[in-house]
């Protein structure tokens, strides 16, 4: 390059895109998709999930507060984070294992970028029309009718994006409660500020950026088209059956032309704005719209549809070569494919098993180190530990903490002449603990002696035992 020449730009001026209404299979699955998950997003934080009285009934909470993560009869705490790193690994190998077998099918279907744009672009519909309308309104000069349909579109796209922010706050405390002080002027401004950071952040990613957010800003397009391979199957065009393409002449098609009419239908209802037919693009969500598309022309003009549809790259060949592709299942059933499937499960089960064989009551004990130990004035040797109860139950229980029955140590401890403890409903209690080895014992002039607490649940007879070392002169 010389140095006259002026380089090629990194970023391309955005060109409105204004994707046609569309009919079919796979425009129905986006509806249905789309109704579903927005649903679960609106409708989730108001599920009421009865856990007793003392316990919070929003059926999926995240109390940021008290550290708890409730989803339904779930109750996650602190120390179980494990159980979030598991579903996020769920999702990452969930995630791998539907991009092998079906590429972008994730982003054309269920992504939040691509629901909420999808929203948008049907809010937009509704008031400007469809497609040739929105065109002429965008090129037209700006007057009191075009101001009118702008102000209406974008007064009903803030109220979806103020929806969006509320029902994600709704999800980190009690939803009617939060409801009313914000309502009321009563919230706290942590909760004003979210829902304004998201209703911004939607009304712009959705209806100004859309597609742009996909293509510059979401780093999956990248790491999904690495994964993809000649046995994925993705939104292809027929090449071989639809050049050269030609226009119809008299409601007849010339025998020398393919099937491809170009009549842009595919380009048209893409919501990213691109041609199909110039093969895999960084671009393309794999959303599917163009097969619709086609298939509806196909029918008009009375030659078999398909001539754009799911197929891997290795059919393309197979198909040019006049050969048939290979079924389906058996590009979804494949080694790699089948290895994500077995990690995501084997996951998910081990998971399941942890979930259900947990203890209802938590023991964590920690010897105090600083001393080691103390003489007392009898010379006897005191240790000291720290015990965590946690209790997961929905009310107060009362905890003994003790030996063995054969053991010779004395446990007593921190402010009660009792061996019980009460810990409050879904909380932790710190408990000091002090064992004691008379004078001259074994256990008192031996450098370390392993010993074993036992914590009871009175109310419910369930009993956790705990291993740990009892520090002695050594001498």
């Amino acid at each position: 390059m010389t140095s006259t020449e002026t380089p090629p730009a990194l970023y391309a001026a955005r060109e409105p895109v204004f994707p046609r209404r569309v009919k079919g299979q796979f425009r129905n699955l986006k509806w249905v998709i789309m109704a579903v998950t927005l649903g679960i997003y609106y409708i989730t934080p108001w599920i009421r999930w009865d856990r007793g009285p003392n316990l919070p009934d929003q059926a999926v909470l995240v109390d940021l507060a008290h550290r708890r993560f409730y989803f339904f009869m779930i109750e996650i705490w602190p120390h179980e984070f494990y159980f979030i790193a598991g579903l996020l690994i769920m999702a990452g190998l969930g995630l791998f294992l539907f991009t092998s077998a079906l590429g972008r099918v994730w982003c054309g279907y269920a992504c939040p970028q691509t629901v909420w744009t999808d929203l948008y672009i049907l809010v937009e519909r509704w008031v400007e029309g469809d497609r040739n309308a929105r065109v002429r309104l965008w090129n037209q000069k700006w007057d009191l009718r075009k101001a009118r349909l702008r102000m209406t579109k974008w007064a009903l796209w803030l109220l979806i994006g103020l929806a969006t922010g509320g029902a994600w706050i709704f999800y980190f405390t009690d939803a009617p409660t939060l409801l009313r002080d914000l309502l009321s002027g009563q919230a706290h401004p942590i909760a004003y500020l979210t829902m304004a950071i998201l209703t911004a952040t939607t009304f712009f990613f959705g209806g100004f950026a859309r597609e742009q957010i996909c293509i510059y800003a979401c780093p999956w397009p990248r790491i999904q088209a690495a994964m993809i391979d000649e046995d994925t199957l993705v939104v292809a065009y027929r090449e071989w059956r639809g050049e050269p393409r030609g226009k119809l002449k008299r409601g007849e098609l010339d025998p020398a032309q393919g099937d491809c009419i170009d009549c842009m239908a595919c380009v048209n209802v893409c919501p990213m704005g691109i041609d199909i037919r110039n093969g895999q693009q960084l671009e393309c969500i794999t959303c599917a719209l163009c097969i619709d598309a086609c298939d509806e022309v196909m029918d008009k003009i009375g030659k078999p549809r398909g001539l754009i549809g799911y197929m891997a790259l290795k059919d393309e060949a197979a198909e040019r070569a006049g050969g048939h592709p290979k079924n389906v299942w058996k590009h979804i059933f494949r080694p790699r494919t089948i290895l994500y499937m077995v990690l995501w499960s084997s996951i998910g089960i081990g998971m399941l098993v942890a979930l259900f064989l947990r203890s209802p009551i938590g023991v964590d004990v920690t010897p105090v180190r600083n001393p080691l130990y103390v003489t007392m004035a009898d010379g006897s040797i005191r240790n000291t530990y720290e015990v965590r109860l946690r209790n997961k139950h929905g009310e107060t229980l009362p905890f003994t903490i003790s030996l063995a029955p054969d053991n010779p140590l004395e446990l007593t401890l921190e402010g009660t002449d009792t061996a019980v403890v009460d810990v409050p409903a879904d909380e932790t209690r710190m408990q000091r603990v002090y064992v004691t080895a008379p004078a001259g014992s074994p256990a008192a002039t031996e450098e370390r002696t392993d010993i074993e607490l036992i914590v009871e649940d009175r109310t419910n007879d369930e009993r956790v035992n705990r291993s740990t070392v009892f520090h002695g002169k050594g001498n």
